[in-house]
């Protein structure tokens, strides 16, 4: 059990994939060294920027003058083909287990086959709702994909809360007028955005699902919540 910080009650969750429920940095980083290796851009720059990004919203970024439609095709094929040395992030399975099926949803940068093909890899069960990079044209930190997430599931937005590991994740989420539980490091920058912050899933716990909605507990983790 989580060392109780604060309770949330909410009606629904909606969850990042890359960091927050699969653990798949290492392999995203491999892929896309690949990628710029072939193309003679910077892998460094380009794995730096990738956090919370989609595909083609990163080669616009790094390599302009390429085809960002085809490179990012190049890159999705190699993701949906490769999902070797997945694993679920720490406390994933149990969170996702103790919520009901209809009331989670994934909003993630990848394509829908690489999250449905990385959370089968993980062990994972599949969402009953997921929104993927080819379902909006904006990506995070432009709010659109959750919009739609909340949508899916019937919620208000207020009524949601969003679990992301990246800036650009978080932006996404309060702007679209969720509530947002921050995970692992890179989000420090973004701490005054948070409504909590935790290491992993396992400082997240479910206290209670009933007709009046979800209550979670998070643990005292490495920065504010409010």
């Amino acid at each position: 059990m989580a060392t109780i910080a604060h309770p949330i009650r909410c009606a629904a969750v909606v969850f990042d994939l890359d960091g927050v429920l699969v653990d798949s940095l290492r392999l995203i980083e491999r892929i896309l060294r690949s990628w710029a290796g072939h193309r003679a851009v910077d892998p460094d720059e380009a794995v730096a920027r990738a956090h919370g990004m989609r595909d083609i919203d990163l080669v616009r970024l790094v390599a302009p003058g390429l085809d960002a439609a085809a490179e990012a095709r190049w890159i999705a094929e190699r993701e949906e083909r490769d999902f070797a040395g997945l694993r679920p992030v720490p406390g994933a399975p149990e969170l996702l287990t103790a919520l009901p099926s209809t009331a989670w949803a994934v909003a993630t940068s990848g394509t829908r086959l690489v999250a449905s093909g990385r959370l089968r890899a993980a062990g994972l069960p599949q969402p009953a709702h997921l929104v993927a990079a080819e379902d909006i044209t904006r990506g995070k930190p432009d709010p659109e994909c959750y919009r739609l997430a909340v949508d899916l599931l019937g919620v208000p937005p207020a009524h949601c809360l969003a679990v992301e590991d990246a800036p650009n994740g978080v932006r996404a989420a309060v702007a679209a007028g969720l509530r947002c539980v921050g995970v692992g490091p890179a989000v420090g920058e973004v701490a005054h955005l948070l409504h909590g912050r935790v290491r992993d899933l396992r400082e997240v716990d479910v206290l209670g699902v009933g007709d009046d909605g979800i209550v979670l507990a998070l643990a005292t983790g490495p920065g504010p919540a409010r």
